[in-house]
């Protein structure tokens, strides 16, 4: 091998070793200063480009939610408020933070607790109807528009442990099902006297009636599918496959659902469902009570199995909710793409128009194949008409 040949293999030897040397220098292992996002962390933003892995085949009717609401006509919407989800927050937002006059929302702050104390899906698709035809004399089909929000099930569970413990029991909440409430049998109380103050999150987790456990299923699946509140009218695993399923369904047919954990993609899906616009943003509240509990990973794991549906749960419309968004952002981008091609196609129109005629020659006649008979010299004989694409814009 000549020296020529040897220069030849060398220099791109001696390059890639200067980029290695080069790269440990700036980028030392165990450094985070050349860190590559992975897919993952991508999709932790807005970035409606990025393709979302799904667990779930969910459809494009899944994930269209607008709706043709009128505010000023007989829509009404329900707001259904399940505890320690950052439902009051958003209660108030509904009937606060709106610029309207009209009383729409089906809500504690717009009508009180009309169909009982945090009332079910259950209880208010049955009793809201009822509630509203008392309230207003029914001209025409009122449309129901149900909503709720949703929260991730072992923060939920601790903030109501929490809220239990500072006092709260909920005892005049009706349970209603299948036109009764449930028995002291069907669901025994969790304590003796008043309340449940002063409860240890141990005591909490022991008491097998505890409606904390699963309540975001229970609450939003139809209990009369499985005997309310009658524990004895089918085995627990038949049970709970119904009311896992019907909770799924029945959140996935609602105008809107939002997540606490997910404040202004919550706000952005609700102004683009209802075409309606908040007066001032929502803010996310990270520094909760449930948040500065410590917990063990054995603890956490026994909350996780008490929830065991709730985070099924959670997981699908955790799933779907940022399918929505992501398809809410891409559809509104490409909209937004069609208007501005069409606007400029409009302004070169008018360029177009506004050019001066070419000047006429004169003495030019009608040699070389001209215009013909009829014409008009050099001038064409008619002109595109754009009349009617100016009256569209």
């Amino acid at each position: 091998m000549d020296e020529r040949s040897s220069k030849l293999i060398l220099v791109p030897i001696l390059a890639v070793l200067f980029v290695m040397i080069g790269y440990q220098y700036i980028c030392p292992a165990g450094s985070n200063s050349c860190h590559f996002k992975t897919d993952g962390e991508k999709l932790k933003g807005d970035d409606s480009s990025a393709k979302l892995l799904s667990k779930f085949n969910f459809t494009e009717r899944d994930l269209d939610r607008h709706v043709e609401f009128n505010i000023k006509g007989d829509d009404v919407i329900v707001f259904l408020h399940i505890q320690k989800t950052g439902g009051t927050t958003f209660g108030r937002h509904l009937v606060r933070n709106i610029q309207k006059e009209e009383s729409w929302p089906f809500s504690r702050f717009s009508t009180g607790w009309s169909c009982g104390l945090h009332a079910d899906w259950t209880e208010l698709t049955n009793c809201v109807p009822v509630i509203m035809d008392k309230k207003e004399a029914q001209r025409n089909k009122r449309n129901f528009y149900y909503i709720t929000m949703l929260r991730d099930p072992v923060s939920r569970y601790l903030s109501e442990w929490k809220h239990v413990q500072r006092g709260a029991t909920w005892k005049t909440a009706l349970h209603m099902c299948d036109g009764r409430s449930p028995t002291q049998d069907e669901l025994p109380n969790c304590y003796s006297g008043d309340d449940w103050s002063g409860v240890t999150l141990t005591e909490f987790m022991n008491c097998p009636s505890n409606l904390a456990n699963n309540r975001q299923v229970r609450m939003l699946a139809d209990l009369s599918l499985v005997g309310c509140y009658n524990m004895s009218s089918m085995n627990e695993s038949q049970r709970n496959n119904i009311l896992l399923s019907s909770a799924m369904s029945n959140l996935k047919n609602m105008a809107f659902y939002g997540l606490t954990e997910f404040q202004r993609k919550t706000q952005y899906l609700f102004e683009r469902t209802f075409s309606l616009r908040f007066i001032s943003a929502f803010t996310q509240i990270n520094s909760t009570r449930a948040a500065n509990v410590e917990l063990s990973e054995g603890l956490r794991r026994r909350i996780e199995e008490l929830n065991y549906l709730d985070v099924q749960l959670y997981e699908y419309a955790k799933d779907l909710f940022l399918q929505r968004f992501q398809f809410t952002r891409q559809r509104e981008h490409q909209e937004l793409r069609l208007k501005r091609r069409e606007e400029r196609r409009w302004l070169r129109e008018q360029r177009e128009q506004s050019r001066p005629w070419p000047t006429k020659h004169r003495g030019g006649g009608n040699r070389g194949g001209g215009l013909g008979k009829g014409t008009d010299g050099d001038f064409p004989t008619s002109t595109e008409d754009y009349t009617s694409q100016v009256a569209r814009w």
